[in-house]
């Protein structure tokens, strides 16, 4: 329930998930910053961890390193933590950096918009439970809504005409029992993968239909013992060097990623790896539907988290016949066949290359986030964070910070180290807001984009990591091209130069001696 909240804080931010919460942690932590409000819409904090409610939701990176580096949390249960403990860690976080009192649920940011006569944003909020419009400003606005957000839409004929429960993954219906049901599955990415295991042995059938093929690994997840769990919070040092080595270990992995004659000795190797796990784990039925004929990491990876193993499971069949439609007994396939079923999950994705999707974002000249956009072929910021005719915004886990082969909340606590550099001169009041030049935007998206076409994310595959135009033409928004240190190097040195301050409401200034 949405409480009162005040007029004006210093900092306002949209999310309240890893990015939201390292954020505050941060301001705190190395400013002394405690005027911040965070601004949700769902019903708690914790982001896409909290809204992912399906069986077996859990990370695929290892937990020690899918957390802050500054919040080590040495009880993991298991290398990869589920979507719960990752809940429970946030709250923790929370707790210790006092946000959540700080943070409004059930509110729906709708529109932000510069005023340029107080240096401020003014950000439009939703009570969803209410109807009613709350309005708030703030001197820095920050974006921390996410990446995988918005659930891809059915895009099957007759959906409206099944009888029983339809519902996408993310939205999980919490009141529906697949016990002893038939259910019909669609999608086999990391999503489905998790599903399968999980409730296959609980249906009475569970159909699962494939539109394409992934490359899924020896699984890595083993449960961490009581006596690992005293080492790691005992003895000095063990929980940095285990969170070093992963991070070491996970960043050995983007050498595949290049499409260089290294980078394609290294695909084929664990492409051979990938091939001869699943022709051993999972039925020889099923080999051709899973094995792809596209390189590793062109879409991302999946550690296997028992799905192999789940496909021999009698009451489990798999499909690669499309559907063509679904009626109110099941769904129909292209052969004419219907499958019966009692229940239909999507596990088909989310609508991604989108950011701040949703709300209307708009700039110092009037020119909304999407039309600002449009002057190139997708998403795109400065730093993977800031535009042009933006002042004192900046996207957490914006435009090309994703990882195919490490942890994001690395990126977003890179994110985070970069922006609180940047406007500290204007924390300092030595401005009044700071906003990147066009041609650095410019530069920065060609260099991106040019880095991005010589990865195995453009060589072939149809990927959610990229866009794709009527003419065939590419555009990456997601994914970045460059080992994790580099980021988080150039989030330690700013390049001054290419920031405008505005030192009084008739003069703007360089840093230009600063790097």
């Amino acid at each position: 329930m949405v409480k009162s909240i005040p007029t004006y804080s210093q900092f306002g931010c949209i999310g309240s998930g890893f990015s939201a919460i390292g954020l505050g942690a941060t301001l705190k932590r190395w400013y002394g910053i405690t005027d911040v409000r965070f601004f949700e819409r769902h019903s708690d904090l914790g982001g896409t961890w909290w809204a992912n409610k399906y069986p077996g939701c859990a990370c695929d990176v290892p937990s020690i390193l899918y957390s802050f580096s500054f919040a080590p949390n040495p009880n993991w249960s298991q290398v990869l933590a589920t979507a719960d403990e990752l809940c429970e860690y946030l709250k923790y976080v929370a707790g210790q950096y006092d946000l959540e009192s700080k943070m409004t649920f059930r509110a729906e940011v709708y529109r932000c918009e510069w005023r340029h006569q107080t240096k401020r944003w003014r950000m439009y909020i939703r009570n969803l439970d209410t109807g009613e419009t709350l309005i708030h400003e703030c001197q820095f606005l920050f974006g921390a809504t996410g990446i995988l957000v918005k659930p891809r839409p059915c895009d099957i004929a007759g959906a409206d005409t099944f009888k029983g429960p339809i519902f996408h993954s993310a939205e999980w219906r919490q009141d529906v029992d697949v016990t002893g049901k038939n259910v019909v599955l669609v999608g086999n990415g990391c999503t489905a993968s998790q599903i399968v295991p999980a409730i296959v042995n609980k249906t009475k059938h569970l159909s699962q239909f494939v539109r394409s093929k992934h490359w899924i690994i020896p699984p890595i997840n083993v449960p961490y013992t009581k006596f690992w769990q005293a080492i790691f919070e005992h003895v000095p040092g063990v929980l940095a060097f285990f969170r070093f080595s992963i991070f070491l270990y996970a960043e050995n992995d983007m050498r595949g990623f290049f499409m260089t004659k290294a980078g394609e000795a290294y695909r084929k190797y664990y492409e051979g790896v990938a091939t001869r796990y699943i022709k051993k784990t999972a039925p020889a039925k099923y080999h051709d539907m899973l094995i792809p004929d596209f390189s590793l990491g062109c879409k991302r990876r999946i550690y296997d988290p028992g799905y192999c193993k789940a496909l021999h499971a009698k009451n489990l069949t798999v499909s690669q016949e499309p559907i063509v439609e679904i009626v109110p007994q099941g769904v129909r396939t292209k052969d004419g066949n219907v499958t019966k079923a009692d229940v239909i999950v999507l596990a088909s994705g989310f609508d991604t290359n989108q950011y701040m999707a949703g709300i209307e974002v708009v700039g110092r000249s009037g020119q909304t986030i999407n039309q600002h956009w449009e002057s190139w072929d997708g998403p795109e910021a400065y730093a993977c964070s800031a535009l042009n005719d933006f002042p004192n915004f900046f996207m957490l886990l914006g435009p090309n910070t994703t990882t195919g082969h490490t942890s994001t909340v690395m990126a977003a606590e890179n994110n985070i180290n970069y922006a609180l550099r940047v406007i500290k001169p204007v924390l300092d009041g030595e401005a009044l807001f700071v906003e990147v030049r066009r041609d650095a935007e410019e530069r920065y998206s060609r260099e991106m984009q040019a880095a991005l076409k010589n990865t195995v994310w453009f060589s072939g595959c149809h990927s959610w990591y990229n866009k794709e135009d009527a003419d065939g033409n590419k555009w990456n928004s997601m994914t970045y091209p460059k080992f994790q240190p580099q980021f988080w190097w150039e989030s330690l040195f700013p390049v001054y130069k290419d920031w405008i301050y505005q030192a009084s409401n008739s003069g703007c200034r360089s840093l230009e001696g600063s790097t």
